[in-house]
């Protein structure tokens, strides 16, 4: 074997199993990867592609990090999924590019049969593949870049990073039409042509630069003279490579190493909950060669509403699906896979880079609320919400109400400072014509989220929409903390006005409150919800708290402070979730677990704005007030203004370094590779005596080679050399319950 053979096998091992498995503990590819620009740090070289293969047969989508690739003859058929990165292979068998059952008959769309084997797939196999005739036909297909799914008024002054919108990309629009044996089997048997001869359907994908990612939905459209009905579809089907082989199966199987995000999510706080509402990993059963005696390895990846849509297209009209992200990870370290999510979310839903400064003024009158914009203003805060009980009502409908509220919201905004307030929805019960109907008792309860919650189809709910839009409409206000959002429940009446029974009431519920928040974001209102409706236009959910925390004494908040931000934050970006502060009682804990008088416990809450600020997460400090003495104020003061001195990187991905235990130091580094302040590091001191640590510090995904400077809080800078895998040795004192930061360029 010659010198030019060895080198090509070793750069072929390198990129098919290098960065995989062999990365270190912070998610740092091996050293042979380091030839190629990592997408993590600069992306900006993969740029996407969709291109016609020499031979017409195929068509190819590529950016340099991921490849898909598509049979057209004799029918349109996913072949090829691959992770150039790690040149690893998805795909194991070809499966219909989607399904959809209309007027109760199912029909695949697209689709190649005949495969001996669904182990693997061979390119020599390919040409003996056979069209399905009665699945959809491929028409043709078209190119176009990817365009905005929502309108987004951006606030910028809320913003420190580069923000994108729509994201750079490529979008291939496949259509397909019904099968002509349809028409012909109505014909020969002298019955009324189908409906389905009118009805076309596209399916849609999207490839992105800089990321392995890939997006996917279908479109039906229907051009019969008659309505139809979508009772069901399925708009991905993939068969992939499973994650792990079991003879005899296992309670928790390993995955294949994907991340899917569909803005179909809800009731949680979490993506992987979240996104299991419309998510599934089934057992396939052409794959009677696994491994697995029952046949039951999770490794069919399909995505459709557990329930539904069951909607209605009228003669000329449309429905688009669910859309789902496919997002094709190159490593299986916990911190890498973590910074690929971060950056998907900063790339498809870039409304999550809004962080703003916010405070929750305890009442709702005037003069409370005046007070709280007034101290907003004085030290750097940027919201106001009037939280829950303060007497806030959005479902007022006064139009006096209006008057009032437009008034606190000019005084506001006068002072720069945004206004809002509170609403509760799906978590209590209006009456028995209103809340969701239980389908055994059709009577309320027994079966919903939270035990009873009003159906957003009842006329009652239907109202409360457009309440809270005249709400906003008429005021001017421009933040809404919307507690309990629908959390997916289905409702068996056949009365209310906004569905027609149990089949299409999660759908038609979803799309009223996520178009509502999509209407929202047109208007430049800002948007809490504690669930997982970021694709549609949420920017902030909790970053995983319980309530009850914050009745622990105070001295104990402070280390579960750290550490839900630390464990919130693998997944979610630092804007992404919101802390609490009670500045006064919050469901228990008396005096001990609160912080007013605040001048009596400023060492205590100045300890509170540095876990928070440093760590780049807003809180809900919830209170009257944000200071009562000038001592109070300079101490606030102090902390947001090196959170805006610092925004960009404060906001920016976290490394993390320690779990907060109480019992040593811990820490973050936040990084930007593309900022002029490349990384700062945070780290905290939660014992009674001051600490000197040697602390290894990986800067890979800095950016930054050979050395790095580092500033301290006192001002004074040194250079430091930087190991191969990018470690600096960093000696360190904190003080006593303090903390200790530095900036890295």
């Amino acid at each position: 074997m010659n010198h030019r053979m060895k080198n090509i096998l070793l750069v072929a091992w390198m990129l098919s199993a290098g960065m995989a498995q062999a990365t270190n503990t912070q998610g740092i590819p091996p050293l042979g990867m380091k030839q190629q620009a990592d997408w993590l740090i600069n992306g900006s070289s993969y740029t996407s592609r969709v291109v016609t293969s020499s031979d017409g047969k195929e068509i190819v989508m590529r950016n340099g990090l991921v490849e898909r690739i598509f049979r057209v003859t004799p029918n349109f058929a996913c072949i090829h999924v691959k992770n150039l990165i790690t040149g690893e292979n998805y795909l194991r068998s070809v499966r219909p590019e989607a399904q959809i059952t209309v007027n109760g008959a199912t029909y695949d769309i697209g689709g190649l049969t005949g495969q001996p084997v669904h182990n693997y797939l061979l390119p020599e196999w390919i040409e003996a593949l056979k069209n399905d005739e009665v699945a959809f036909q491929y028409v043709g297909y078209k190119i176009e870049n990817i365009k905005p799914r929502l309108d987004w008024k951006i606030r910028k002054e809320w913003i420190s990073g580069d923000v994108k919108w729509p994201a750079a990309g490529k979008e291939l629009i496949v259509e397909f039409k019904a099968p002509a044996s349809v028409a012909k089997k109505a014909q020969q048997e002298n019955e009324r042509p189908t409906q389905i001869g009118g009805v076309v359907v596209k399916v849609h994908y999207e490839i992105y630069d800089g990321l392995p990612l890939i997006c996917k939905w279908i479109t039906v459209d229907n051009s019969s003279q008659e309505k139809v009905t979508l009772n069901s579809f399925v708009s991905e089907i993939l068969a992939v490579v499973e994650g792990e082989s079991s003879v005899e199966g296992e309670s928790d199987w390993v995955l294949p190493n994907i991340h899917v995000e569909t803005d179909y999510a809800f009731s949680a706080m979490s993506n992987r909950k979240g996104n299991s509402a419309a998510v599934h990993w089934d057992i396939d059963p052409l794959y009677t060669s696994q491994v697995n005696y029952k046949l039951i390895t999770p490794c069919l990846l399909k995505v459709t509403p557990l329930i539904g849509p069951e909607e209605e297209i009228a003669a000329g009209g449309s429905f688009e699906s669910i859309r789902a992200w496919e997002l094709y990870f190159d490593s299986y370290d916990k911190e890498r896979k973590g910074l690929s999510e971060r950056k998907m979310y900063r790339t498809i839903a870039p409304w999550v880079t809004e962080n703003p400064v916010l405070m929750h003024v305890r009442q709702a009158d005037p003069a409370s609320v005046k007070l709280a914009v007034d101290q907003c203003a004085e030290v750097g805060f940027e919201m106001v919400i009037m939280t829950f009980g303060s007497g806030f009502n959005m479902e007022s409908g006064d139009p006096a109400y209006y008057v009032k509220m437009k008034e606190m919201a000019d005084y506001a905004h006068s002072k720069h400072i945004a206004l809002g307030g509170y609403s509760l929805l799906a978590s209590r019960s209006i009456d028995e014509k209103t809340d969701v109907i239980n389908p055994e008792t059709h009577k309320p309860g027994g079966f919903a989220t939270f035990g009873n919650s009003p159906c957003l189809g009842s006329e009652w709910g239907i109202d409360y929409m457009r309440k809270i839009k005249e709400m906003y409409q008429q005021t001017g206000l421009d933040i809404i903390e919307h507690d309990g959002s629908y959390p997916g429940d289905r409702c068996a009446s056949t009365e209310h006005p906004g569905h027609k029974g149990w089949e299409d009431s999660q759908w038609k519920q979803f799309r009223m409150i996520s178009d509502f928040y999509k209407w929202c974001r047109s208007q430049g209102i800002y948007i809490n919800a504690p669930d997982w409706y970021y694709l549609n236009g949420s920017s902030k959910c909790a970053m995983g708290y319980r309530e009850v925390n914050w009745s622990l004494p105070r001295e104990q908040q402070e280390i579960v402070e750290r550490q839900n931000i630390f464990d919130g934050t693998w997944t979610k970006t630092p804007s992404m979730g919101w802390m609490f502060v009670p500045l006064t009682e919050y469901q228990g804990g008396g005096e001990a677990a609160t912080i007013e008088p605040l001048s009596e416990h400023l060492a205590h809450y100045g300890r509170r704005m540095a876990n928070l600020f440093g760590a780049g997460v807003q809180a809900c400090y919830r209170g009257p007030r944000l200071y009562d003495t000038d001592s109070t104020k300079a101490v606030v003061q102090q902390w947001v203004s090196f959170y805006k001195k610092h925004r960009r990187i404060l906001d920016a991905d976290i490394i993390h370094l320690r779990r907060p235990d109480g019992q040593d130091w811990d820490g973050l580094l936040h990084v930007d590779p593309a900022g002029t302040e490349k990384g700062l590091l945070m780290i905290y001191n939660p014992l009674n005596i001051s600490i000197t640590r040697t602390i290894n510090v990986p800067l890979y995904y800095t950016g930054l080679s050979g050395k790095a400077v580092l500033e301290g809080m006192n001002g004074k800078s040194k250079s430091y050399k930087m190991e191969s895998d990018g470690v600096i040795s960093l000696e360190v004192t904190i003080p006593a319950k303090g903390c200790s930061y530095y900036t890295i360029r």
